[in-house]
Order: structure tokens, then C-alpha cells, then sequence
């Protein structure tokens, strides 16, 4: 016997270290694309890409409030330079002139196939006399310093041009040579981080990096003591969100594990078995991420916030071993009693998250594979473990309440099952009610992100131009080159909308790497050196310019003719790879170019203007609204976790009634599990409540936890000292639930709180609704009549 236990134990403990092993070689990721479908539509793959990588998802906005605007502009030029230099940015604008010093030569050597303007007549003797008459003029009037710089490299004022198209045809205001917001109040900045926008560790290097930058700058200005940052941004938000979420699981689970650890204490007065009864969960815990990363690869650190969550239910397994045993004949005898009803509760909840397995979610199969791991590793050490570990003649002898006062009551509450029933008929009545308004439909009313953040953000994005991360035009084709030019008519079709007031601006691949039928056109536009040579002599006569000077002009251009085509390589090392590579996405048979819309005024008259372009080769363009497909996506959850959870219960009611073997007995486990359920939504829905996603897992583990309690009063001794025992274990495992999730519903994250507060109702629901329904429906069956 003594050699058993000891192969047991060491069996167990090497378990324990190879879970370890297998978890420490596992990665842990933040990319929330796992909680995305894993075939999305057209429209909901185009939201999915600009999550992982879009150009706005990378998007750091940064302001600096306080001291005056000089202090302001010098901060802004300090942090700027800095940070220009991180390689952790592709791109740091604060509106000085210039830009990176690669990105300028990038744009200057290949301004020609580059600018939309170019065309033959634009290289006429005409055409370059307006060009020159307009230099003239913007030089007379001081307003383009830069000018004076180039005009004999450039005359026609290609790159100017591009400057200003590249810039994002964004008016701003720029006081002390920075970019500042309209009321005068903060200088303003705008980074492009090249972590991608789902790579949270990435971006909370760059917000740090951000930070760092102005404490630094700050320390160096004397006059700069009362300036401050603030900052916004996808990024950002995720970054933030994830902070908030690692303190309140960790302020929130230190206080329900000390009240838990308390009450065990003042429950079994032994500090060994309060240990012991920790055992079940850390294995199942353990077992659970092995599990996940053994099938998945990696463990998304959303599966641990719930899976720990979830776990839960392991905790009461211990519970029920030990408060039963008092009076019982110690651990080994209740043991032998009550597993045949702890296997069937394991079942149970098996078969309820069994039905996850089956989403087209990753994130929601990791969610089911890790609960279903770690429910059965529980179950084995609360079977195999645990006798081993205390002696078999532990018998628990304390009491919560006492006992027979305790055991009364119960036995007297199936005197309120109509009163119960009128309660769960008022609450099944106000859910109909609200039928049309029952769930939360937009995703926005999930975010975690604070009203006054959001505020900011829309401030400064008007202030500084940035895309409002809502509509989106994406076009599809075979490949690259078809895609661009696919993108390309649809560059021509939006200029017109923005030149009627549709919208105030959009980006596309096509400004930064045009296709080669599109350079070729272009190139074609250039004259014969001789050409352009008479050409240009012609304009200048009557003006004062030098003919001389333009020389290099008229070689820049001879180059730019025999140049060859422009190909993505030629942008590494500048900050426009990122954006074009960001822009333009290959998948498995096709790309995709995203133009990124500003401020759509009519989304209608853009789509109607999109149908008129011809449709690519097995392709499309399509206006996106990423609002609406967040939304149409939560739906699609929604949906989906509602038909699994249904799937769960008809799974769940098949095991009953072939385990127990009687219809009768399967629906007095059943009927208090649909009463906690009814009850619980209903009190969910009071008023203005709405239900989310979170809300269908929370009744899941309401489900699972409730069954062991309809388990436990339907076969188990209620009278005398065992039926006490019993009662007592249902009381504590329940207070432990309670206290547990209870102290989640306290944070102000939605996740935390839709789950929190639904399985503290709901568990505790299904205690009460156990105790008043099943004993009565069992005995009813014992005797064979009707309940």
C-alpha cells in the first residue's frame, strides 16, 4: 500500500513537471485574429487584415498640452528628432519640413513615374510655360521656399506635388514650424510604429519609446516643467487594455482568493488540506495549457484569462471530499460514495464545452480544449491524488452553520417551488419582452476603452488628418500587377469624389508603387532629350530664367526615361515600404490593395460610384465599413456560441438520460439548470441591460458548476449527519464560486464583468433552485408519482 502511494504521488508530481516542461516551450500570443474566424467573408477578411496589419492599426497619435506653444514646438522637435532614429518606427511626422532624408530621395529619384500630374502635355512648350509662369508666381510670394531650391531640377513641380499628395492632401496648422491643433493648445505628432497593430508587445515598445522620448526632452527644458503627454491610437488602446486587465485579474483574484482561503480556513481548520484542496486546480490549470499548446502550437493569453476562470469548478471537487467526510468513516470511504456523482458532474460539463470544439473560432476550440483537459486532470487528482495525500481516516469536523438547522432548511424548501416557478414565469415574461433589445449589437459597446480616450482620440485624429479607421475600399485580383491597376482606377474614381465633397481624402498602394503598365504610360510621357530641350526653350523666352539652369533638369529627365521599372525592393530602407506593404497584402490566391478613406461624407454615392468600375479578374471592389462588419462579426459570435451552447444542452440532456436511465430524474437535474439560466438572463436584463457574448460562457459554467449541486441532492443521502455533510459542501463549494467570480463583477472591464457577475447569479441561482426542485422531483420518482 505504502509503495502505491508513493508511485502515485511521484507519477503525479512528474507529471506536474512535464506539463511545466511542455508549457515553458509554448508561446503565449496577444493576437486577437485567433478570436476571428478562420474563413471570414470577403468584408470580414478585409477587417481581419486591418487588424493584423493595416496602416492605421499602426497609428500612434501623440500631443503635448501645457507650457507655451514655443516650449510646446521644442518638446515636439526634440522628441521627433529622437525618435526618428528608433528603429521601432517606420515613420515620425511633426510636421517640420522634409521627412526622412531616404524617403525624400526615394521620392525625388523617382518622381516622374511617380506623380499623377505627369502626362505629354505637361512636357509641351505650353505646358512647361505654365509651369514656369507658376513658379514665378509662388516665388514672388514667398510661400515655397523650397521652390527656390528645386526649380531648375523640377520646374513642373513634380515633387512639391508628391510632397503634398504623400502628406495626405491633410490640411494642417502649423505654428513654430510643428503641427499643432486648431485651438492652439497642443503641439501634435504622428507615428507609424512597424509592429503590427495585433502585436501588442511590439506596440507597447513603441508607446514606452514615446514616453521615454518626452520625459527626456522635458528633462531638458527648464521652462517645459508643466508640459504633458497624451497619447491615443489602436495601439495604444490595446496596450492600455491589457494593463487594465492584468491589474484588475490581479487585484480582483488576490481579494477573492483571500476571502477563499479565509472561509476554507475557518472550514477545515488545517492549513495541509486548504493546501491539498489548491492541488485539483493547479493541475487542471497546468493540464490545460499543456493541452492547448500541444494541439495549437501557441496559447493565446485571452484562453488563460478565461481558462483560469473557467477552471474554476475544479476547486469544489476537493470541497466535496473533504466536508463530507465528517462523520463518514474518513476520505477513502466518502470518496468511494460520492465519485460515481463527481464522474457524472465531469461528464457533464464535458459534454457542455465539448460543443466549442466544433466553432470556427481558434480562440473559442483553445477556450474548450483547455476546460476539458483541465476538468478531467482535476477529477484524476481529486480521485487518485488526494486519498494519498492525507490520512484515510481524515474526517472534517467543522461547520459553517450547523448542520441541522442547515439540513432543515433545505428539507423544507420545496414548500417555494411555485413560489419559485411564478419568479421564474415573471423573468421568462420580461425577456420576451425585451426580445428585440435583448442583446448588445454593436461591438463598441463591449470596448473597455474609457468615454473621455475616445474623445481624445476623435480630437486628434481631426486635428491631424489621420484615417478614421472606418471605411475602407479594398480590391481584389490574381496578382500584384493586376491588383494596382485594379487599385488605380479606383484612385481615379475617388479623386472625383473628393473633388465633389464625398470625402476629404484616402491613401492608396498605387501613390507609392505604381504598376508597370502605369510607369510605362508614364515614362512614354517624357520627350526625346532634343525634344524637350526645344521644347523648353520656347517657354522660357520673355521670362527671367537662365536656360543654362535647367540643364539638370533636362538630364534628370533623359534618366528617368531610361530607368528601369520601379519594383517593391526599391523602397527598402524608407518608411514607405511599411506603408505600401501595409496597403498591399497577398494571401493564398490573390492580393488585395486597401485605399483607407478620410472622412466619408456618403458612403452610398461611394459604392454607387465603385459599381460602375469594370470588376478585375476574378476579383472585386468593394466598399468596406469596418464598423458595420465589426458589428455583423459580433452577430456571427453570437450566433454562433448561442447554437454550440444549444448543441452543449441537448448533448448534456442525452448523457443524463442515459446515465440515469430515467426521464423523470434527468429533468430534476435539468429543471433547476433552466431555472438558473431564465433567472439569471432575467436579472441580467433588468431595465436597460443588455447581454453579450461574455454573458452565453458565463451560463455555460453556470451549467456546469449547477449541475453538481442537481447531482448531489438527487443522489445523495439527505437526512442525519451524511445528508448535513452534504449541504454543508454544497454551501461552501458554492460560497467559494460566489465570492470567486463575485469579486471579477467588480472591474470595470466588460469582460471581466459580463462573466463575473453572471456566474456568481448564476451559480448561486442554481444552489437555490437545486435545493427547492430536485429533492422533491426525486422523490417523486422513488415513490412513482407524479412530481
Amino acid at each position: 500500500m505504502r509503495r502505491a502511494r508513493s508511485i502515485v504521488i511521484a507519477g503525479w508530481l512528474l507529471g506536474l513537471a512535464a506539463l511545466i516542461v511542455v508549457i515553458s516551450r509554448t508561446p503565449f500570443s496577444t493576437d486577437m485574429s485567433a478570436f476571428l474566424p478562420r474563413a471570414p467573408a470577403p468584408e470580414q477578411q478585409a477587417l481581419v487584415d486591418q487588424l493584423r496589419e493595416g496602416v492605421a492599426s499602426r497609428i500612434v497619435l501623440a500631443a503635448i498640452e501645457g507650457a507655451d506653444a514655443a516650449t510646446r514646438a521644442s518638446l515636439s522637435r526634440a522628441m521627433a528628432q529622437r525618435l526618428r532614429d528608433d528603429p521601432a518606427f517606420a515613420r515620425v511626422e511633426n510636421g517640420e519640413s522634409g521627412g526622412t532624408s531616404a524617403d525624400q530621395s526615394f521620392v525625388w529619384r523617382n518622381r516622374y513615374v511617380l506623380s499623377a500630374a505627369v502626362d505629354a502635355e505637361r512636357f509641351t512648350a505650353a505646358g512647361l510655360r505654365r509651369a514656369l509662369e507658376r513658379d514665378l508666381e509662388i516665388l514672388a510670394s514667398g510661400m515655397e521656399p523650397l521652390l527656390k531650391a528645386s526649380i531648375t531640377r523640377d520646374p513642373t513641380g513634380e515633387a512639391i506635388g508628391l510632397a503634398q499628395t504623400l502628406g495626405g492632401e491633410v490640411h494642417r496648422e502649423i505654428r513654430a514650424g510643428v503641427w499643432t491643433a486648431r485651438d492652439g493648445a497642443r503641439a501634435l505628432l504622428l507615428f507609424q510604429t512597424r509592429a503590427a497593430g495585433f502585436d501588442v508587445d511590439g506596440q507597447e515598445h513603441a508607446v514606452d519609446a514615446i514616453a521615454g522620448a518626452f520625459a527626456a526632452a522635458r528633462a531638458a527644458q527648464p521652462a517645459a516643467a508643466g508640459a504633458r503627454l497624451v497619447m491615443s491610437g489602436p495601439g495604444v488602446f490595446a496596450v492600455r487594455t491589457r494593463a487594465a486587465m492584468k491589474h484588475d485579474v490581479s487585484l480582483y483574484s488576490t481579494v477573492a482568493m483571500s476571502v477563499i482561503v479565509a472561509l476554507l480556513l475557518l472550514l477545515y481548520r488545517s492549513l495541509p488540506v486548504l493546501l491539498l484542496t489548491l492541488a485539483p486546480v493547479v493541475s487542471a490549470a497546468l493540464a490545460g495549457l499543456a493541452a492547448v499548446g500541444l494541439c495549437f502550437g501557441f496559447v493565446h493569453g485571452i484562453t488563460v484569462g478565461f481558462g483560469i476562470t473557467l477552471i474554476g469548478e475544479a476547486v469544489d471537487y476537493a470541497i466535496y471530499l473533504f466536508v463530507q467526510s465528517k462523520g463518514q468513516g474518513g476520505t477513502a470511504t466518502t470518496l468511494r460514495r460520492i465519485m460515481p456523482t463527481l464522474q457524472l458532474g465531469v461528464l457533464v460539463s464535458i459534454c457542455g464545452f465539448a460543443a466549442m470544439l466544433f466553432s470556427s473560432f481558434t480562440g473559442f476550440v483553445q477556450l474548450g480544449v483547455f476546460t476539458i483537459a483541465g476538468l478531467a486532470v482535476a477529477l484524476g487528482v481529486t480521485r487518485f491524488v488526494l486519498p494519498r495525500l492525507v490520512p484515510a481516516e481524515f474526517a472534517w469536523t467543522g461547520e459553517l452553520v450547523p448542520a441541522s438547522r442547515l439540513l432543515a432548511l433545505v428539507q423544507r424548501a420545496g414548500a417555494l417551488r411555485w413560489v419559485l416557478l411564478a419568479l421564474v414565469a415573471f423573468a421568462l415574461a420580461g425577456v420576451q419582452a425585451r426580445r428585440g433589445d435583448l442583446w448588445q449589437d454593436e461591438l463598441s459597446s463591449m470596448s473597455p476603452i474609457p468615454a473621455a480616450d475616445l474623445a481624445l482620440d476623435g480630437d486628434l485624429r481631426r486635428d491631424i488628418g489621420a484615417p478614421d479607421v472606418r471605411y475602407i475600399v479594398t480590391a481584389s485580383a490574381p496578382d500584384r500587377e493586376a491588383v494596382l491597376e485594379a487599385g488605380e482606377r479606383t484612385d481615379a474614381v475617388l479623386r472625383e469624389l473628393v473633388a465633389a465633397g464625398v470625402l476629404s481624402g484616402f491613401d492608396a498602394p498605387g501613390r507609392y508603387l505604381p504598376s508597370a503598365r502605369m510607369q510605362a504610360a508614364r515614362v512614354a510621357a517624357l520627350p526625346p532629350p532634343a525634344v524637350l530641350r526645344t521644347a523648353l526653350a520656347e517657354a522660357l523666352t520673355g521670362l527671367p530664367f537662365r536656360p543654362e539652369s535647367f540643364e539638370p533638369f533636362l538630364a534628370e529627365v533623359a534618366a528617368a526615361r531610361a530607368a528601369p521599372p520601379l519594383t517593391r525592393a526599391a523602397l527598402d530602407g524608407t518608411a514607405l515600404a511599411l506603408k505600401v506593404d501595409s496597403l498591399l497584402l497577398e494571401r493564398a490566391d490573390r492580393w488585395i490593395a486597401t485605399l483607407p478613406l478620410r472622412d466619408v461624407r456618403d458612403p452610398g454615392r461611394v459604392s454607387r460610384a465603385l459599381a460602375t468600375l469594370p470588376a478585375p479578374a476574378r476579383g472585386r471592389v468593394v466598399l468596406v465599413d469596418l464598423k458595420t462588419e465589426s458589428d455583423a462579426l459580433l452577430h456571427r459570435y453570437r450566433h454562433e456560441a448561442i447554437l454550440l451552447a444549444l448543441l452543449g444542452a441537448v448533448a448534456i440532456a442525452g448523457l443524463l438520460l442515459v446515465w440515469l436511465r430515467s426521464l423523470r430524474m434527468t429533468l430534476a437535474v435539468l429543471a433547476p439548470l433552466a431555472v438558473a439560466v431564465i433567472g439569471t438572463v432575467g436579472v441580467l436584463t433588468l431595465g436597460a441591460g443588455r447581454l453579450s457574448i461574455f454573458n452565453v460562457f458565463g451560463l455555460l459554467l453556470v451549467i456546469a458548476v449547477g449541475s453538481n449541486y442537481c447531482l448531489f441532492f438527487l443522489r445523495g443521502d439527505l437526512s442525519g449527519e451524511r445528508g448535513a455533510a452534504t449541504v454543508g459542501s454544497l454551501l461552501a463549494a458554492n460560497l467559494c464560486t460566489v465570492i470567486g467570480f463575485g469579486a471579477l463583477g467588480l472591474s470595470h472591464l466588460p469582460v471581466l464583468f459580463d462573466i463575473g457577475r453572471t456566474v456568481a447569479l448564476g451559480t448561486a441561482l442554481s444552489l437555490v433552485a437545486a435545493a427547492i426542485l430536485t429533492p422533491g422531483l426525486a422523490r417523486s420518482q422513488a415513490a412513482g408519482t407524479p412530481a
